[in-house]
């Protein structure tokens, strides 16, 4: 039976060496090139818990109850559902290392081992050292390694990420402010690659490796304005990479494929039952030499620190993005603080409000910058995209259909107009 290693960072989006980024990450460059590499892999709501559960229970947020943060008071509908449970039953040893943000009750997730935390940003690696160091050979081990690397706050740049020479993120002004805030989160990726290759160096030391097939991800974009938190390919693009038996050796996908479609693909892997709840498709035929894994892959919106709720379609061509709350501020609305939002936040002039629809060429304008929905000569495309999403809201039963979704009692949720 395979081993599984699930590795997984806070906000790092595919701002990382395999896509081509002038981050350092060699140790996440070696994973990608004994492994394959997916360029075009989704998270399903670019806010943290919500991705997470969707990833790990393969089901979406508005499904499984975990629309909002854990410890602003959401929580899983059913965390029999989740991957550790699935893979116990399964006769997994079950472990986990580290950063989870899928309950605020860690009993209720299913893991024989929650293995102890230090202080800092990488706290549960020297756990999960240990662990591979004295775990046995006679049972199979599912470990998650969570890393609270790139949140924010960054650390100071290192000398190596020099602001003066660092390009800003796509879309962002290439401004003093913003090359300081950049640089600060390469600094605090190269930190993450050398704890995440600290962790697969063991895997081979303790003679792990050559059994176990190793997921490595991110629960979504990185935290500056519009990325994090927006249905933007910035905010929903996640690195994936996967690595283990019946995976191919320096492979580069281009396929869409979604977090929903690791929960599957385990199943196929592993030889084990899927469950009835999953909404994904596994990977596995395509990593064969199948062809697409899916015509289109949605996104959502739920709540952050406020509620702010979207649904997205997006095929190889197009983007489609529909608000349900007519509040919403442009490029500050939910995102994480930082320089880079303190600096656009003084240039949005008041009462600057999104467009309700959106509609993006990704050929053509890949940073969606220029929203065709009212242009007359794509109002085929825009009915073709609406009815896609309309379909998908049904067949999942979304409760944003019938107005604005509640929030569980006594959850801590703030203002709408917080910026």
């Amino acid at each position: 039976p395979l081993n599984v290693l699930y590795l997984h960072s806070h906000d790092t989006g595919r701002y990382v060496q395999p896509y081509g980024h002038a981050v350092h990450t060699p140790e996440l460059q070696r994973l990608a090139e004994e492994g394959t590499l997916f360029r075009q892999a989704f998270c399903v709501q670019p806010t943290c818990s919500p991705s997470r559960g969707a990833l790990l229970t393969g089901t979406y947020p508005h499904q499984n109850g975990l629309i909002g943060l854990t410890h602003r008071g959401f929580a899983l509908r059913d965390p029999s559902q989740h991957l550790s449970h699935y893979l116990r039953a399964q006769g997994y040893l079950t472990a986990l290392a580290g950063v989870q943000h899928e309950t605020a009750d860690l009993s209720r997730l299913g893991y024989d081992q929650i293995l102890p935390k230090e202080a800092g940003q990488a706290g549960g690696l020297p756990a999960a050292l240990a662990f591979l160091a004295t775990v046995g050979h006679e049972r199979p081990f599912f470990l998650t390694v969570g890393f609270h690397l790139t949140h924010r706050a960054f650390p100071p740049p290192d000398p190596a990420d020099d602001a003066r020479y660092t390009l800003p993120p796509a879309g962002l002004p290439d401004c003093p402010a913003v090359r300081e805030d950049m640089a600060a989160y390469k600094t605090s990726a190269r930190h993450l690659d050398a704890a995440m290759g600290q962790v697969l160096a063991a895997l081979a030391t303790h003679g792990h490796a050559a059994k176990t097939l190793v997921i490595c991800t991110t629960d979504h974009g990185i935290a500056f304005p519009r990325m994090k938190c927006n249905l933007t390919d910035a905010g929903l693009g996640v690195m994936l990479m996967l690595r283990g038996p019946g995976i191919p050796v320096g492979r580069v996908s281009d396929a869409m494929v979604s977090h929903l479609d690791i929960f599957p693909t385990l199943c196929d892997l592993l030889g084990t039952p899927p469950p009835a709840w999953l909404q994904g498709a596994s990977l596995l035929p395509h990593l064969r030499g199948g062809g697409e894994v899916h015509e289109a892959v949605f996104g959502q919106v739920n709540y952050h620190g406020a509620y702010d709720p979207q649904r997205s379609v997006r095929t190889t061509r197009w983007k489609y993005i529909r608000r349900f709350d007519d509040r919403q501020r442009a490029i500050t609305r939910n995102c994480d603080g930082g320089p880079s939002k303190e600096f656009l936040l003084a240039q949005e002039p008041p009462g600057w409000v999104v467009a309700r629809e959106e509609l993006y060429d990704l050929v053509f304008d890949p940073t969606e910058r220029q929203n065709l929905a009212a242009s007359p000569a794509h109002h085929g495309v825009l009915a073709e995209m609406r009815d896609r999403l309309a379909r998908w809201m049904a067949q999942t039963n979304d409760p944003v259909r019938h107005g604005p979704i509640p929030p569980p009692p006594g959850a801590k949720v703030e203002s709408p107009d917080d910026r």
